[in-house]
């Protein structure tokens, strides 16, 4: 019993050290461009600095160096889609193998410490303490589901919606905050007992060397250990979920209004403002949504996890960043662009008495021509 106790101290401290550093990279990450938003007069160079960083596509400057083609994002995708299903998994294998015995051990505990006239208190506390650590154990699986939702589609889109043109560039940077991001959002989602599932795993592992499949233990599965602890939820997931898939869908409209502009494009040889879904209100939307996104996995975790709130933090931070650069973008390209609509949080709705030249339909969504033709 001893034994058990120290090691359980021991996987805590690992926990609690893995923890602080995974906090510590998202307020790293999000700092500088915090720092970059003050209106300080000497951090001129330093915001430069970071939009040089952000920049891809058609607002990335020409003579940059240090760029990727902008088509590598599907490596993101690549990258989440493998690392998010490890930890589904691995987290989703823990949760059905391990906590029923730890239940049990629990409810055994607590027993015998009634029997033997222990304390009542302490023993409830403890009993308390392991249906809150089954719980949001159990909550980490959906809330990977929801993630691996997310970078499916992501992936889906890099190769059948999105049509990047060859020239199209990032900077060698953001490509890397990117892979950054999708390894770490993921973990965030079940950073809390990811050291005790990787040693659940790593024993796993060495179990099946040393006794081969065949001695393995091969546990009863049925459809109901699957379903039922998602039934016992709390209704803030639930609501979260709602929320997620609420800017999952806006988004893919967004992403298909701005692929059906690459295909104009090309055919048109001009450049074309997006109509349509959320682009009538923000210049951003696929921005927009994925705060949403982000926000809908906030919501669905309870809000209990300081490391899900800096992920969020990093989500609202860099994509409004990003997005008030499009936005200039966009006003320094068009003369007439729609006065009303906002860089990536809406607010009015454009004047039903603004005038279109020229529009066609693309997909069911409308787009203005400009007579300015690509650089």
């Amino acid at each position: 019993m001893r034994m058990l106790e120290v090691m359980y101290l021991r996987m805590e401290e690992l926990g609690i050290g893995f923890v602080s550093l995974l906090r510590i990279a998202w307020i790293a990450a999000t700092l500088p461009i915090l720092v970059a938003w003050l209106p300080l007069p000497g951090l001129g160079w330093f915001r430069r600095l970071l939009l040089g960083f952000a920049r891809r596509g058609k607002i990335l400057q020409s003579n940059t160096k240090l760029t990727v083609p902008q088509r590598f994002f599907s490596h993101f995708y690549v990258v989440a889609i493998f690392w998010t299903t490890i930890l589904l998994a691995a987290v989703w294998y823990y949760a059905i193998k391990t906590l029923p015995s730890l239940i049990e051990q629990d409810l055994f505990s607590t027993i015998t410490s009634h029997l033997t006239g222990g304390s009542h208190a302490f023993s409830l506390h403890k009993s308390l303490s392991t249906r809150d650590h089954v719980y949001n154990v159990w909550l980490s699986v959906f809330l990977l589901l929801l993630m691996e939702a997310q970078v499916l589609r992501r992936f889906y889109e890099t190769i059948y919606v999105f049509n990047y043109s060859p020239s199209a560039r990032m900077h060698i940077f953001g490509y890397l905050a990117g892979l950054f991001f999708y390894t770490a959002a993921p973990l965030s989602l079940c950073c809390t007992f990811a050291p005790e599932v990787f040693d659940f795993m790593k024993n796993l592992m060495a179990e099946f060397i040393v006794k081969g499949k065949d001695r393995m233990s091969k546990p009863e599965f049925n459809i109901w250990m699957f379903v039922t602890p998602f039934l016992r939820l709390r209704w803030y997931a639930w609501i979260g979920a709602v929320i997620f898939f609420w800017g999952w869908v806006h988004q893919y409209r967004c992403h298909e209004i701005l692929g059906s502009l690459r295909e104009q494009t090309e055919k048109l040889e001009e450049y074309v403002i997006p109509y349509g879904d959320w682009f009538e209100y923000v210049s951003s939307p696929h921005y927009s949504a994925e705060i949403v996104i982000y926000g809908g996995l906030l919501v669905a975790s309870g809000g209990a996890d300081l490391s899900l709130w800096l992920l969020f933090a990093f989500v609202v931070a860099n994509l409004v960043f990003a997005a008030t650069e499009t936005q200039r973008w966009y006003l320094h390209k068009f003369d007439d662009y729609p006065p009303n609509r906002y860089a990536i949080f809406p607010s009015n709705r454009l004047s039903s008495s603004h005038k279109y030249d020229k529009c066609l339909k693309v997909r069911g969504t409308t787009h203005k021509i400009i007579s300015i033709h690509r650089d």
